[in-house]
């Protein structure tokens, strides 16, 4: 199932209610969240994705304008400079100055939630902020380190905001496979050993997955990405029963370095811990990510769930 809802059931109801174009429930689902910047994070980044393309949010700012209403604007807001500024279409500036505002207005209504600062986090990679990075790093890249400085002072293992962050820095984007290695390691090193942040070097490891180098499917198989594979494995995983919604994608990025690595049996419990669910990365980036994803399972010896 490549719903990215997965087991948020919550979320699930949520979806429907925003395609009919209802908000109400929106609200009272990410209401419940104010607590939870994880769960706030997860929801709101769904439901955006689910809203960005009607004028709910707009109806609801109007209607109802409080801080979840707001935090959905700059969700929605930046989602859509985002297609805009890889589509190369000419809106994107105006579209970009809108969700920098929304942001901005969000963020004033809840200062101590990290949301909206993480939106803007998002749109970094558009207008190469470049501040001094701090010391500890072999290659030093500059980047929007004083906004993710800050998003750490309100929540300092803040999933999505490592993973905007780390970004900033990918080839695609404009910078560069070192600058990446380098921040993708000092981030997960700096970071508890059951914490997914973990995963940022394999992450990492994906998006610089060259196929013209000379056996690059064999990479996952050196020492140094087998050994981080299994202390995630060993670390992170027994973790994931408490989590308040199955962590997919997370699970993805592990599953897929496992198997890699040649660990079928550790990875077996990975994908037995998914569930049903799936996500399209990381297999995307290796060939079609249904056909990728049975592959692995089947190596695994599990079976292949329907779509």
């Amino acid at each position: 199932m490549w719903h990215p809802a997965a087991d948020d059931r919550v979320l699930g109801s949520v979806c429907v209610d925003v395609r009919a174009g209802r908000y109400l429930s929106s609200l009272d689902a990410l209401a419940e969240t104010r607590g939870d910047f994880a769960l706030r994070a997860h929801r709101s980044l769904v439901l955006a994705s689910e809203a960005a393309d009607s004028d709910l949010v707009e109806r609801w700012l109007h209607e109802d304008p409080g801080p979840e209403a707001a935090l959905m604007w700059a969700r929605v807001a930046v989602l859509r400079a985002l297609r805009a500024a890889d589509a190369g279409d000419p809106r994107t500036e105006a579209l970009e100055r809108i969700a920098l505002a929304a942001c901005d207005r969000a963020a004033a209504a809840a200062p101590a939630d990290p949301t909206p600062l993480v939106a803007k986090l998002a749109m970094a990679r558009l207008h190469r902020l470049r501040d001094r990075a701090p010391r500890g790093l072999l290659t030093a890249p500059p980047g929007p380190w004083q906004l993710f400085a800050h998003i750490l002072s309100l929540d300092p293992w803040h999933r999505e905001a490592h993973h905007r962050f780390l970004a900033c820095f990918f080839t695609r984007y404009g910078g560069s496979v070192t600058a990446a290695w380098d921040v993708a390691a000092f981030l997960g090193q700096r970071a508890p050993a059951d914490s997914p942040l973990r995963l940022l070097p394999l992450v990492a490891l994906v998006e610089c997955y060259d196929p013209t180098q000379l056996l690059a499917d064999r990479v996952w198989e050196q020492p140094q990405w087998r050994s981080t594979s299994l202390s995630i494995h060993r670390n992170w995983l027994p973790t994931v029963a408490d989590y308040p919604f199955t962590p997919v994608l997370d699970l993805a990025y592990l599953a897929h370095a496992l198997v890699m690595a040649r660990c079928e049996e550790e990875a077996r419990a990975v994908f037995t811990a998914m569930g049903p669910y799936a996500s399209r990365m990381p297999w995307s980036v290796f060939g079609d990510p249904a056909a990728q994803l049975s592959r692995a399972r089947r190596a695994c010896g599990l079976p292949v769930p329907s779509a």
